[in-house]
């Protein structure tokens, strides 16, 4: 591979490289897929599914060049365009090429900003657990965090933290207690999760998402709105509140995005991938939510297309097919009591 690299024309590789040496745009809402997912042929709008066209094979030979430049040549490529420069190898040959492939069908055609939501509602839910877990054992939330992340300035806005009092298991585990940071007196003090999932409701509302800002979920893995969140809402004897239906699944976008196994879409491998140590304390819920937030933040500045991956239906955890259209979470309202 090294040698291959060593006899290609150079002038080639810079000449292609070159032609995508323009500004980088401003952070916001675009309308193609860039994250390497099929779409079933569909791109920028309908004249962009035509493979045929020649900014394809521009495309293609590019990718060529780019899948042989060493780690050296990419951050130095990448820091040229005033691009990240951090994490793993397979991450700076898929920013690079991203980069490069938004410009040309950016020259093309000129994208159309509806794609994005405005705001992504980060959540991590940390919950009551002991050191073996046994099946039977019945998990209840008792941190609810959320991290707000603007899609159009990339940055994190705001963040909400409560604790909750738990029902069924209300003294907190030594293991639980070492494991998240919380403490019982924590819990004690807390309201029941109704409580805090109406003062939930109403800083979403404040924020005016789902009516002035579209906006979605976004969760590190399924689990905590398929299992913890509908679990949680049986205990509480109220309906899946209907905001948190859908939501994306980084795990699933990350591993997609950069094509990576499952077994490397942990939070802490995620973060090291892409050139990041874990900041805070693991297992604290808004911790591991800011963290989370760092990732999209990245995946999306590297081209990613953050989009609703998965849904719950009927109480079962199904997946959402990207060609599905995007559509933003509805405003919050609390849900109604089960009889």
């Amino acid at each position: 591979m090294e040698a291959h690299k060593e006899n290609r024309p150079q002038g080639a590789h810079n000449e292609a490289l070159g032609r995508a040496e323009r500004p980088a745009p401003a952070p916001g809402k675009q309308r193609c897929r860039l994250d390497g997912e099929e779409n079933n042929g569909q791109h920028c709008t309908s004249s962009s599914s035509d493979y045929s066209d020649p900014v394809y094979k521009e495309i293609a030979v590019t990718n060529g060049y780019i899948n042989r430049m060493s780690r050296d040549e990419l951050r130095a490529k990448l820091a040229e365009f005033k691009l990240e420069t951090r994490g793993v190898k397979d991450v700076l040959k898929k920013r690079l090429k991203n980069y490069y492939k938004k410009q040309k069908l950016m020259q093309k055609e000129p994208t159309n900003g509806d794609s994005y939501y405005d705001y992504i509602c980060v959540i991590d839910f940390e919950a009551t657990c002991e050191e073996d877990n046994q099946s039977e054992f019945t998990h209840e939330i008792i941190e609810f965090p959320i991290v707000l992340l603007n899609t159009h300035t990339l940055e994190i806005e705001e963040t909400f933290q409560q604790y909750v009092k738990p029902e069924i298991n209300p003294w907190l585990s030594n293991f639980c207690i070492n494991l998240t940071g919380i403490t019982q007196d924590h819990v004690d003090k807390a309201d029941a999760f109704p409580q805090v999932l109406q003062n939930v409701v109403e800083w979403m509302r404040q924020r005016e998402l789902g009516t002035k800002y579209s906006y979605t979920i976004l969760t590190d893995g399924s689990w905590d709105m398929s299992k913890f969140l509908n679990i949680q809402c049986r205990i509480s004897h109220i309906k899946y509140p209907s905001f948190a239906k859908k939501w994306i699944n980084i795990r699933k976008s990350y591993g997609n995005f950069y094509k990576v196994p499952r077994n490397q879409t942990k939070l802490t491998i995620m973060l090291e991938q892409l050139g990041m140590k874990y900041d805070g304390r693991p297992h604290s819920g808004l911790d591991d939510s800011k963290n989370i937030a760092r990732i999209a933040i990245r995946m999306l500045q590297d081209g990613c297309e953050l989009r609703v991956n998965e849904r719950i239906h009927g109480g079962q955890l199904m997946s959402v097919s990207s060609s599905a259209p995007v559509e933003g979470a509805p405003a919050p309202q609390m849900p109604r009591f089960r009889n």
